[in-house]
């Protein structure tokens, strides 16, 4: 793997030197092929490395590294910045402006005619349609052909056009064709470079498939950093309509353009290859292997070898290589991480309302239309989709444990576990990682709290999402001494402790009104709130094992 990742970077660098630091996009190559796509792959699998050796954690600091093999032909005033929905647009422009590929993104969309709660809203909606496209062409005039500036279309164009609205839609092929199709669930579909889209707002691209089938992703955010995480239910099954899950760019080719003198395409339009002819291309992952015969899309079946499972096992089973061999205790480590990322990630998102002074407004009188889809303070500042993903992740560590624990007790041959205490290596295992797992906060009077993971779980449910509330209660924070600082008035205590059956939801229901007023939020309300949280208890579980 080493000798081909110095191949790879010896490759780049001598075709990133045989090119000028020129800003023109020049179309060299007219059809993005399947070597172009393994390159692309490479391209995202480097920098997805540096991310995490951690060599670097920016957009900026990655592609200024080596783990860049074009960087040395980059132009003075090229930015370096991508947030999550902008991340994956950007590293297929510059990889494709630096190998004189053709590149076209959705500049308009609209919303499909549905019925909801969010019916024209493009953000939140049951799914889109392309509305209009933005090539990347040159163009003849007289005596003189304009080449596209990529500067601008990197700097300004794509942050401008690109957002997670322009995912929300099927995989279509039409004339105005969508950028993306959904991708089979299998190594030649789910692969470095392919995309991962949650239809609540996030989006990533993979940068490595392991050989047990875990799926390895990088993901942007507005401060610019990069992270990186692992697929897990946390990435919700959704609408077919929204294209949610796995999609990789549809491959393109310049069309009806001429040649100049240095063989460079100039005029023209950019189509996109149709389905029918992408070998990637699949639909399982929203209908099943085994679609539901009354045309029900989440009914469908998950079959394999047999044995019919969930849509997360199947993908699993399906991109490890060979047989199958899951170590619990790598599992219960992997899992872990993965969650001690997200709330390392919820450490800023929260920050920032304290730093903003958003916690000193009065709270409104009531919630958002759909706590979980809206604008203005709101939107920017809290965090209900952010809180109910470390739910799911939390659920499915325990899930996960349980599911290893009981192949192992039926001696299921996928299970390689040699050891003489499954449960106490498992716990042991989790009780290291969770001391690993370190971070902290600011309190309202400057004071720095830190916790660890396990702290984290046992807080879960006491955290607030309301970014009216004093950052203490953020972090669910109970004792006296850690809630001293907190300003929250009367009202504002009435609403944190109102809201703790929308903080007792692990489900994100855009479906659902949730503006309610303090009075209204005597108990779950439809579609908006639960009675008692999930169990999250991994620790309680595996003691009592042990």
């Amino acid at each position: 793997m080493r000798s081909l990742l110095a191949l790879w970077f010896v490759l780049g660098s001598l075709a990133a030197q045989a090119q000028s630091t020129s800003t023109q996009w020049k179309i060299t190559q007219p059809t993005w092929t399947e070597r172009h796509e393994r390159q692309f792959g490479e391209f995202v699998a480097s920098i997805g490395q540096a991310v995490e050796k951690r060599h670097c954690g920016k957009v900026d600091s990655c592609m200024k590294s080596v783990a860049n093999p074009y960087i040395k032909a980059d132009p003075a005033g090229l930015k370096y910045y991508s947030d999550c929905a902008d991340l994956p647009y950007y590293l297929r422009s510059y990889f494709a402006w630096k190998n004189g590929l053709p590149m076209s993104i959705v500049s308009e969309v609209k919303a499909r005619e549905s019925s909801g709660l969010f019916n024209k809203d493009v953000r939140y909606n049951s799914g889109n349609v392309v509305a209009k496209r933005y090539d990347v062409v040159a163009k003849s005039g007289f005596m003189k052909t304009t080449f596209p500036n990529a500067l601008e279309i990197l700097n300004e164009i794509i942050p401008s056009l690109t957002y997670s609205a322009t995912y929300r839609m099927p995989g279509a092929d039409a004339e105005l064709f969508s950028d993306f199709y959904p991708s089979k669930l299998d190594r030649t579909g789910i692969r470095p470079g392919t995309v991962i889209y949650d239809p609540n707002g996030h989006v990533a691209i993979v940068y490595k498939v392991t050989d047990d089938g875990r799926v390895f992703y990088i993901d942007a955010h507005p401060d610019n950093s990069l992270t990186m995480g692992m697929f897990t239910p946390k990435f919700v099954r959704s609408n077919p309509g929204q294209g949610a899950g796995f999609k990789n760019f549809r491959p393109l080719t310049v069309v009806g353009a001429s040649q100049d003198s240095n063989g460079v395409y100039v005029g023209g339009k950019i189509v996109g290859t149709p389905n029918t002819q992408l070998p990637g291309y699949g639909t399982e992952q929203f209908y099943g292997t085994q679609p539901n015969t009354g045309g029900v899309w989440n009914k469908g079946q998950f079959i394999l070898n047999n044995q019919s499972v969930n849509f997360y096992e199947y993908t699993r089973m399906k991109l490890s290589t060979g047989d199958m061999r899951i170590d619990p205790l790598v599992d219960m480590a992997q899992l872990t991480e993965d969650i001690c990322v997200s709330l390392k990630d919820r450490v800023a998102a929260v920050d920032e309302s304290r730093t903003k002074g958003i916690y000193l407004k009065p709270h409104p009188a009531r919630l958002p239309l759909n706590i979980y889809g809206t604008d203005g303070e709101w939107e920017s500042y809290s965090t209900p989709s952010r809180d109910a993903r470390l739910k799911v992740s939390f659920m499915d560590l325990l899930a996960q444990t349980k599911s290893n624990i009981e192949r192992f007790n039926i001696r299921d041959p996928s299970i390689n576990y040699a050891g003489g205490n499954l449960a106490g290596d498992l716990l042991n295992v989790y009780a290291q990682k969770a001391q690993e797992c370190q971070f902290s906060y600011t309190t309202t009077n400057g004071k720095t709290v830190t916790m660890n993971l396990e702290a984290a779980r046992q807080r879960l449910f006491n955290m607030s999402f309301d970014p009216y509330h004093c950052v203490e209660k953020r972090w669910g924070a109970r004792i006296p001494e850690e809630l001293a600082a907190c300003p929250d008035d009367a009202n504002k205590n009435a609403w944190y402790e109102s809201q703790r059956w929308l903080r007792y939801q692990s489900e994100r229901r855009y479906d659902a009104r949730m503006d309610y007023s303090l009075a209204d939020l005597t108990g779950p309300m439809p579609g908006a709130g639960v009675d008692v949280p999930p169990d999250i208890d991994i620790v309680g579980y595996l003691k009592a094992l042990r």
